[in-house]
């Protein structure tokens, strides 16, 4: 079965966005996955297309009503989750990212202005996800974000899977520092570890290094880290 998105959005021209280039892109026009675009203004019922009304106790901004995107939902159709891409959400990590992959699809809530009715969201059981603590004027972004980071985990999409293999991320490290030709550049030289043919230095030095900076970049990474590889806890040693 194809691995099916569907993204829901009062802006679907910005679909598929980058998406439509590099691996997924290859991807998408070889079928490896399929994005379906939903405009959520199809699914008004007044002249003006409104989709959104004021909030509700008063205050800024406007709130996406939630009659018109409930009946956009079930036209939507799709597989998968539903996910609405909203600050407030559980932070998304590679390990969701993985479960997503892994499953038939997602169906993805762009919101706009304010927010979303509640209403809507509890009705349909959607599950709320962030890309990080920061604000952004629409969810089409992080949606693009989302389907990237899944879509480079679909069987062929990489050729090999070595390199997946080798993701530190994915085992709550950050990646070790990269080097390549030349080998002196500006005075500064690659270590000569890397240099020095010993394949298992070389695979020690790199895990040494994303170790290092994984404690001093993300204690939140290094802390369950350090919870699955218990020898590594209490360690302040730099590398």
């Amino acid at each position: 079965m194809t691995w099916h998105a569907t993204v829901l959005t009062i802006f679907p021209q910005m679909l598929p966005g980058p998406l439509a280039y590099s691996l997924a892109g290859k991807a998408l026009k070889a079928g490896a996955w399929r994005l379906d675009t939903v405009d959520i203004r199809d699914y008004a019922t007044d002249r003006h297309r409104s989709v959104d009304d004021a909030p509700f106790g008063g205050g800024p901004g406007m709130v996406l009503k939630p009659d018109v995107l409930d009946a956009a939902i079930a036209g939507a159709g799709g597989l998968g989750p539903l996910i609405n891409l909203s600050p407030r959400g559980r932070p998304l990590d590679q390990a969701r990212v993985r479960e997503l992959a892994a499953g038939p699809g997602v169906r993805l809530i762009c919101g706009r202005f304010e927010g979303v009715d509640e209403r809507a969201l509890e009705a349909n059981r959607v599950e709320d996800i962030s890309l990080g603590d920061f604000v952004l004027s629409g969810g089409e972004p992080a949606a693009i974000a989302l389907l990237d980071a899944c879509v480079r985990l679909l069987p062929g999409v990489i050729g090999t899977g070595a390199a997946l293999t080798e993701e530190r991320f994915a085992e709550c490290l950050l990646e070790y520092p990269h080097y390549t030709r030349p080998a002196v550049w500006q005075g500064r030289t690659v270590p000569d570890t890397l240099v020095s043919g010993d394949h298992g230095r070389v695979r020690a030095w790199r895990r040494a290094q994303a170790e290092l900076l994984t404690r001093q970049r993300r204690p939140d990474l290094w802390e369950r880290y350090c919870a699955a590889v218990p020898e590594k806890a209490g360690s302040g040693r730099e590398t």
